[in-house]
């Protein structure tokens, strides 16, 4: 399709004739210098005749695809084109995303053309397109936790990936994969964390299994606690009573505050699952009134410290029923901080 459509039209309006060898030897886009610019007024060509004769669309993806899979056929020069071209073509939507998926092919990934000619056509869609939008076309073509699979398969990580994308200049592309793999991460382990609550797995089982997967998968404590409150909150069935969901809360989490108290050893810890009890108390209108008593519970069981519940109260809290949830937790701060006073106190008279 490279020269049949430049066949058609040149860049800069020029009509070629089918049986001008000559000039279609000179208008193949493999034969132009190495320029985004000059590449792109194909890409445009390309992207013009598509619009005037619908049925090439599918046939010119078609084609695109056979050459990515043959790319081994073409020399380093020809394939940076290549890759600049089919970078402008996603940009301008004249080319699908999931046509990348050819890249993934065995023989090109194990000797490292996938991953060189995905840098060239990444840099060059993101020339013709803001990063947030190469992301979200990714996304909703299910490509975003695919992207590793581009690398030979002894540097598939995120760490080589990292590495590699962010050396060719394309740093927001290996913090879109590290974000996205997180959070398939975050999904599988609260999968396997709701699975083990609903069987009534010993909290020293579970602790064992979230510290291996943090481990495993570098996950950070905040996000752990978040995790856990979600799957706490999820696993039981709640009373539509407000008088009677309270008691029904503190019971179940008075249990699994030992498991909490392990997640939760730092300040940010303390104040993601603050904000987690915030909000579900918010959200669910029947767990209005039980926030205080939730936070109480916490910091008898040492899971929330004295510094976080301050620290959130004077301007760590959300928005979301600020004037409520500060009310009710009002008497228990001036508690704290008399307490402390008081401490302080008795600290300077010995």
């Amino acid at each position: 399709p490279l020269t049949s459509c430049s066949v058609a039209t040149a860049p800069g309006g020029t009509r070629i004739d089918d049986g001008d060898k000559t000039k279609v030897t000179e208008q193949c886009v493999f034969r132009v210098e190495e320029n985004h610019t000059v590449i792109r007024r194909y890409a445009q060509v390309f992207n013009k005749l598509i619009r005037r004769y619908k049925y090439l669309e599918k046939a010119f993806e078609e084609e695109i695809k056979k050459l990515l899979l043959f790319l081994k056929a073409f020399s380093e020069a020809e394939q940076t084109k290549l890759a600049m071209l089919t970078g402008i073509l996603l940009a301008n939507n004249s080319l699908p995303p999931p046509i990348i998926t050819s890249l993934f092919s065995d023989n090109l990934v194990k000797e490292g053309i996938s991953a060189s000619f995905a840098v060239k056509m990444f840099k060059a869609w993101m020339a013709e397109k803001d990063a947030s939008a190469v992301t979200s076309a990714l996304r909703k073509a299910n490509l975003d936790k695919k992207l590793l699979e581009l690398l030979p398969p002894n540097k598939q990580t995120v760490e080589h990936f990292s590495a590699y994308f962010n050396a060719a200049g394309l740093k927001e592309l290996s913090e879109f994969l590290r974000m996205q793999q997180s959070l398939g991460t975050r999904k599988e382990l609260q999968k396997e964390l709701q699975e083990r609550l609903s069987q009534e797995c010993p909290i020293r089982e579970i602790v064992v299994y979230v510290k291996e997967e943090m481990k495993r998968t570098e996950l950070q404590e905040p996000a752990v606690i978040g995790l856990l409150w979600t799957c706490l909150m999820n696993d039981v069935e709640w009373n539509k009573k407000e008088e009677l969901v309270t008691e029904q809360a503190l019971k179940h989490l008075k249990h699994y505050a030992p498991l909490l108290a392990v997640f939760s050893s730092q300040g940010q810890s303390e104040l993601v699952l603050l904000l987690k009890i915030q909000d579900y108390c918010y959200d669910n209108i029947h767990f209005m009134k039980s926030f205080s008593k939730i936070v109480v519970l916490f910091y008898k069981a040492d899971v929330l410290s004295e510094e976080a519940v301050l620290k959130w109260y004077k301007d760590a809290h959300s928005a979301k029923g600020k004037s409520i949830f500060l009310e009710q937790m009002k008497k228990f701060v001036e508690w704290l901080q008399n307490a402390e006073e008081e401490s302080e106190s008795e600290g300077e008279e010995d």
